[in-house]
């Protein structure tokens, strides 16, 4: 019997009985649907997270004072200076800009308009640091900076709620009780990976913050945009040797302060999220193997319904792989069908959840394939079994079966 005449027969057995075969391919269904929906939600997360990381900078570096106490309670420490800033700028090699930067809570208010948002000191680097263009409007001078003028530059979320649809350009803003004028906005970043709006922030020159918010020449943190990937390792290598320095640290001592490296970080998220998904997806592949036995209970049934059928074609010449290849053919039939169905499911939902969850949507055509290479196969592990039962019927045992 050729392949054509056995695939023939197989489907006209499946469209007699088509609401058991339906059903039969429910739990293969739901299986590969789980997989291609949960895989590509989780690469659309990881994606999202690698980009809200990135938003912060390339290859940026966080020096911040104190440290996670070592399995204990953070601990405190001094807050750096801008000299640590200049030295570090000076002598550590491959930095393309150094930052210093000094936050504040603090309101806005412009007319009946007030809101309540984070006031950053900072110097022409920190835009550079960044990688954060302007919307409007232009950066501070040089004079503006050495000066400490009352000038500042404002995320989008201050934008929209102080000022609406008006130009903020030029504006007298109140930062903190002093009046402030608005020369520019910055374009919109939107929330960090911890879930903060990275817009909700008034930027002004680090001597007006030191003199009209903290009162101190205090610097919070230092941010450094190192040249390269593969010169960050040893860009935090000689930052953490000239604080130690500086910071008088002996060597059984350890560090008042933290460098952590960004991209570090991406790749911890990213490996977590990875491992999640793939724990995820192997949760949801367990509905392929009771899918599996779904089929091979069916095929089964029918072997038994169907055992004088089997009689009658092995009295007549049929040869034992004939008949193995025709249930055989119907259970890959069963399980493909049912992984088609499942792929176009499993898209749906994931265009859905990326939707509702405001992530990327990326679709992997390896992911798909391999899911409908793999539901073929369980059709042909779970099939084999009662195809091998039918194919070795006694014809005479079979023919006497009622």
């Amino acid at each position: 019997m050729s392949f054509a005449a056995t695939l023939r027969m197989a489907f006209q057995e499946l469209r007699r009985n088509l609401m058991r075969s339906a059903l039969t391919t429910l739990g293969i269904v739901i299986g590969i649907a789980a997989v291609i929906a949960l895989v590509t939600l989780g690469q659309g997360a990881t994606a999202s997270i690698t980009n809200e990381i990135s938003s912060l900078g390339r290859n940026l570096i966080i020096v911040a004072p104190g440290n996670a106490g070592k399995g204990g309670p953070p601990q405190a420490a001094p807050p750096f200076k801008l000299a640590d800033v200049r030295i570090i700028e000076r002598d550590v090699p491959d930095v393309l800009a150094v930052a210093a930067v000094s936050t504040a809570a603090a309101p806005v208010v412009l007319g009946s308009a007030s809101w309540a948002t984070t006031a950053i000191g900072t110097d022409a680097n920190y835009l550079a640091v960044r990688e954060w263009a302007l919307s409007a409007g232009r950066p501070f001078d040089d004079g503006e900076l050495r000066s400490g003028r009352s000038v500042c530059v404002i995320g989008q979320t201050v934008v929209r709620e102080i000022f609406g649809a008006q130009d903020p350009i030029g504006a007298p803003l109140r930062i903190a009780g002093f009046p402030c004028t608005v020369i520019g906005t910055l374009t919109a970043k939107g929330r960090s990976i911890l879930g903060t709006d990275q817009d909700d922030l008034v930027m002004m020159p680090l001597k007006t913050f030191q003199r009209r918010v903290s009162g101190s020449q205090d610097v919070s943190l230092i941010m450094i945009s190192a040249a390269s990937a593969e010169a960050t390792p040893k860009v935090k290598t000689d930052i953490q040797a000239i604080l130690r320095e500086r910071r008088h640290i002996t060597a059984n001592k350890t560090d008042d302060f933290q460098v952590n490296d960004v991209s570090e970080i991406a790749k911890i998220i990213g490996g977590v999220t990875v491992i999640l998904t793939a724990f995820l997806g192997a949760i949801a592949a367990i509905s392929l193997l009771v899918g599996g036995i779904g089929i091979m209970n069916i095929m089964l049934v029918a072997v038994t319904e169907r055992t004088r059928e089997i009689g009658i074609r092995l009295a007549i010449g049929a040869l034992e792989r004939e008949v193995l290849a025709q249930f055989l053919s119907e259970a890959v039939l069963l399980s493909l069908f049912g992984g088609m169905i499942g792929v176009v499911l499993g898209l749906t939902l994931s265009a859905v959840g990326t939707q509702l969850l405001g992530l990327p949507l990326l679709i992997d055509p390896g992911v798909v394939v391999l899911a409908t290479l793999f539901s073929g196969l369980v059709g042909i592990v779970f099939g084999f079994f009662p195809a091998r039962r039918a194919a070795r019927l006694d014809p005479i045992d079979a023919l006497r079966h009622e």
